[in-house]
């Protein structure tokens, strides 16, 4: 197929070349050059602007990094026409961004009224798994929008879920990734209480792996330095999901229970602990770098 990909993060780059790799025509866009370069030596082609990227395009698929920014690419904004209004073709619009669902349903009835199926479709299993091609696809939409991109995302993914119509697939990913913050929280606060109380990290991770508090976080991306060896943990906490992103996520989480009047104390909890992380300079690292809250004071470790 001839795909545009439009926003080349830590995630959107990966996406983009395994794109490649699966034999699409891919053409890309982002607005840092250093990500595009990266892609074109995948084999991907660079476009000047998004529009001229999705010129052609049978598919659009978006990544970006909040809801202002998905709605400026299709709407526009500030006398500055969107990509809805700049298409001569028909393509099937994709977005992998994490963005408030009602923002998702605005471009997607705005999509409708010129004729085009859009989708949201958020993502689950970061850097590591949109460099591996193993995300979760969640997406809302139409079932012929969902069988059409199906082949699309399963270039990116090993699964490809239909959560519903549109913003269904939003507010899915909101529910998972609040949850996430809440094991990776809780996570961090049981290993450092075990640490302190004289057990090796290493030996509470794996007693708790086998055991009841087994979870995610534990299995596959420990917060602890020096436990996981291929865990952001054990590269100063760099690369994989920021701080800053898991914040914005909790905070849709929290707007989304208050529209709903749904209470949810440790979501809750969860985004006071990461802002204020975030609020003592760890915005740029990896989420699971919550464990360094729990180790403030300790020699040689900061929050």
């Amino acid at each position: 197929m001839q795909i545009a990909f439009i926003g080349l993060g830590n995630m959107g780059a990966p996406m983009a070349v395994n794109l490649v790799k699966a034999g699409h025509s891919v053409m890309v866009f982002d607005l840092v050059e250093a990500a595009m370069q990266v892609v074109e030596e995948a084999g991907a082609r660079r476009g000047a602007s998004a529009r001229e990227a999705a010129e052609g395009a049978e598919v659009v698929v978006s990544m970006l990094p909040a809801g202002e920014h998905v709605k400026a690419l299709y709407l526009g904004g500030d006398d500055q026409p969107g990509l809805l209004d700049e298409l001569t073709e028909r393509p099937l619009l994709i977005d992998a961004s994490t963005i408030a669902p009602e923002d998702a349903r605005e471009v997607a009835g705005e999509a409708a009224r010129r004729g085009l199926s859009y989708l949201d479709a958020p993502v689950s299993g970061g850097v590591g798994g949109a460099r591996a091609g193993t995300l979760t696809f969640i997406v809302g939409g139409s079932d012929a929008g969902f069988a059409q991109a199906r082949p699309v995302l399963e270039a990116m993914g090993k699964n490809v879920f239909h959560a519903g119509d549109s913003g269904a697939g939003q507010v899915a990913k909101i529910c998972n990734n609040m949850l996430l913050g809440i094991l990776m929280s809780g996570t961090a606060e049981a290993l450092a209480l075990g640490v302190k109380n004289g057990l090796e990290p290493a030996v509470l991770s794996e007693i708790m792996k086998q055991s009841s508090g087994g979870n995610w976080a534990l299995n596959v991306y420990n917060p602890w330095p020096g436990v996981m060896e291929q865990a952001p943990a054990s590269n100063d906490y760099q690369g994989g999901f920021l701080v800053d992103l898991m914040n914005k996520d909790l905070g849709l989480a929290t707007n989304l229970a208050l529209a709903s009047r749904a209470p949810i104390p440790m979501g809750g909890q969860a985004r006071n602990l990461y802002a204020l992380h975030a609020s003592q300079g760890s915005g740029r690292l990896d989420f699971s770098s919550i464990q360094r809250l729990y180790r403030a004071g300790e020699e040689g470790e900061t929050s």
